[in-house]
């Protein structure tokens, strides 16, 4: 049974995209099935991965707006085995408008993504930079929450916005949503604002902010570029590292499903060598 993770902050350029990405890389190398969604128009997550805007391709707009069956959007084995991802289009711009005469709008994505529970064991969805009904549709589908903060000034601005949300949709529409987790971004243990936004976030969010932190690496900004994830580009740049560190600790959590709940190996020395082997090979 899959574990369905919104990634969210209505904040931009915090790492909600990088982290879907390559969090999702990072399970599936170890042999988790994973299902990355790009539910922001701009698409950034549908380039990363390097899958083309074609117009015949479904996205997740025809997903939600049209009824198109959510297997016929999906793009196989991207890069990686255990690697699927559904694609995004600008036309999810109009989607907030044309899902308002939809019944139970607020939950459009949760009943496409009810067949997916049983192929996979993790579904991580790329959330807007914003509050609005597509964002409230993958908090409404989801079964957690991770936040990503950005180390720079202004971090903490804004989430109580977002923890209003939370605790909106969980009183009124997903009783079973929870905060999987915060997750530091753009760490730079030689700035002491970056250390002194960690020691925030801890004190502010405890036990729920992430051991592991994601760097700001040159490998990490290029791999998107190349249309890849960084497991893929560079496995043993920093940011690979520490996205596979994460992916062990997300493992480690356990419970619903995840590598380590469905028999797979913990991401470690074989994620890494099978992540070699496919960057190696050139791919998809």
């Amino acid at each position: 049974m899959a574990r369905i993770i919104a990634i969210a902050n209505q904040k931009g350029g915090v790492g909600k995209t990088t982290t879907a990405i390559n969090l999702g890389a990072s399970l599936a190398v170890a042999e988790a099935r994973v299902l990355v969604v790009d539910m922001d128009p701009q698409g950034n997550a549908t380039s990363g991965v390097g899958v083309e805007d074609r117009e015949e391709r479904a996205t997740i707009y025809d997903v939600l707006v049209e009824g198109v069956p959510l297997e016929e959007a999906t793009v196989k084995g991207l890069h990686f085995p255990h690697l699927d991802f559904v694609p995004s289009s600008q036309d999810l711009v109009g989607a907030e408008i044309e899902l308002v005469g939809a019944e139970s709008r607020e939950g459009v994505l949760r009943r496409h993504l009810a067949p997916a529970r049983d192929r996979y064991d993790y579904v991580l969805v790329d959330c807007p930079p914003s509050l609005g009904l597509l964002t409230l549709n993958t908090l409404v589908a989801a079964d957690s929450v991770l936040i990503p903060i950005q180390c720079e000034f202004y971090a903490l601005e804004g989430l109580s916005q977002l923890l209003n949300t939370i605790r909106l949709v969980q009183r009124e529409l997903n009783p079973g949503l929870e905060i999987e987790g915060v997750l530091l971004t753009m760490y730079d243990r030689r700035l002491n604002l970056s250390r002194q936004v960690a020691d925030e976030a801890r004190e502010y969010f405890g036990g729920r902010v992430f051991q592991a932190m994601i760097p700001r690496n040159v490998r990490l900004a290029e791999a998107p570029s190349f249309g890849q994830p960084i497991v893929h580009y560079d496995v043993l740049s920093a940011g690979a590292q520490s996205y596979l560190a994460l992916a062990r600790e997300l493992a480690a959590q356990g419970g619903t499903g995840g590598a380590e709940g469905s028999g797979g190996p913990a991401p470690g020395e074989k994620a890494e060598a099978a992540a070699k082997a496919a960057s190696d090979g050139g791919g998809r």
